[in-house]
């Protein structure tokens, strides 16, 4: 059964990204939220108590607090499509202070797969909210999560990180812009309105220029409350058929396990531009060798580069020491984290040795030339003294000894 001890050194990440995988195969490994809640049922069984999955995308990663990533990388496995024997041989596997570092510039948005996508950040909060609704996020973690989400917030103040409008649904814009003329006039359809759905959809408008939009959501609730924000139209889910036909630009970003758009809806249609923004594929992959189809993915989309991101890079030494600073204050604090039962055992200890007879007979004999100090004042001045030694310098040895002998110095003098 997995130690569950909250240290640095039980902390593993186990995962896999855009860098060595393609959208295809990181499909297979996509985790939605009715795995995401078996997966965290599976945890208990195993004697797992902390732990989230980011699956975005970009990425399918797994963090948490174990004896060995294997037992992280049985869980995932055990609800993904993909096998454990793929995932064991192209997952990249961090531990201790490595996978908190690669936690931060996740969060960051350095890793991302365009550089700055701040569109992480929410799917960071989100991944960690549904663990902790599960009771499976603790009080360390909540720590480290926090110092993940306050550094990214300091870097999207004081960098340049994130600046201009750069993001795989911003990418899809930039895609349409190229290769599409007279935009207005095309009927443009959208599936899926969830956060990448309604970011796509925002920048359709405000980039493109048009309202000529449809929206289906499978909660059509959605689509009709987004459409009536922006002004646009929105159709049930039983009329995705004869939507489809209509269309000349369909964007797909939903989070179905299986294609929602199959060759058999396209092969008798009008030239369309398909642009799927969902993990694992949504657009059935025989339906890109029809030759009025063009079908683009997040991984084609993430290959356009412009100034923005040139000046993205520029900052990424800035961003760094942020995260540097950041990560020394949780260490500090998981340092000071770890000495907290020792000294509540010396604070326990010298109480007792206040209350002891021979102590105060001792001490009412000497004279006192300072001023009179309360016992719990006298107690509470050596384990701030005792705190700060551990704190900076970092000694092995009689921290107990030591404090017994300022006590009785404080007691005396």
């Amino acid at each position: 059964m997995p130690n569950n001890k909250r240290d640095i050194t039980n902390f593993f990440i186990a995962g896999i990204n855009y860098k060595k995988t393609d959208a295809l195969l990181r499909g297979e490994y996509a985790i939605n939220n009715e795995q995401y809640a078996c997966l965290l049922e599976q945890a208990k069984l195993v004697g797992m108590n902390e732990l989230f999955v980011i699956s975005t995308c970009n990425r399918t990663e797994i963090y948490g607090f174990t004896d060995s990533a294997e037992t992280l990388m049985q869980l995932l496995c055990s609800q993904t499509q993909g096998s454990l024997e793929t995932f064991t041989q192209i997952a990249y596997i961090k531990k201790g202070i490595e996978a908190i570092e690669h936690l931060f510039e996740v969060g960051a948005g350095l890793d991302s797969q365009i550089l700055g996508d701040y569109e992480i950040v929410g799917q960071l909060k989100q991944a960690v909210k549904f663990s902790k609704e599960r009771d499976f996020i603790g009080a360390y973690m909540e720590r480290l999560i926090n110092g993940v989400l306050q550094t990214s917030k300091e870097i999207r103040t004081k960098t340049e990180l994130s600046g201009g409008t750069v993001s795989v649904s911003f990418a899809a814009i930039q895609y349409i812009k190229e290769k599409i003329s007279h935009i207005s006039k095309k009927r443009i359809l959208l599936i899926g309105t969830g956060k990448i759905g309604r970011n796509t959809c925002k920048n359709l408008v405000d980039y493109l220029n048009t309202k000529n939009i449809m929206l289906i959501n499978r909660t059509e609730g959605k689509a009709v409350e987004l459409a009536e924000e922006l002004g646009l139209m929105h159709a049930p889910v039983e009329q995705l058929d004869e939507q489809i036909q209509l269309a000349d630009i369909i964007l797909v970003a939903t989070n179905s396990a299986e294609p929602i758009i199959i060759k058999d809806h396209l092969e008798n249609s009008s030239t369309k531009l398909i642009i799927d923004l969902s993990i694992p594929y949504n657009v059935e992959e025989a339906a890109q060798q029809l030759p009025h189809i063009t079908l683009v993915n997040v991984d084609e989309l993430s290959k356009i580069k412009d100034a923005t991101l040139e000046k993205r890079k520029a900052e990424i030494p800035k961003v760094k020491s942020i995260i540097a600073t950041h990560i020394a204050e949780f260490a500090e604090w998981h340092q000071m984290r770890q000495h907290v039962p020792m000294l509540k055992e010396v604070k326990s200890k010298l109480q007792a040795m206040n209350n002891c007879q021979m102590y105060i007979a001792y001490t009412a004999s000497q004279v006192h030339h300072a001023k009179e100090t309360s016992s719990g004042e006298k107690i509470q001045k050596v384990l701030n003294g005792m705190a700060v030694k551990m704190r900076t310098q970092n000694q092995r040895g009689c921290y107990y000894l030591e404090a017994i002998n300022e006590f009785i110095a404080t007691g005396t003098n």
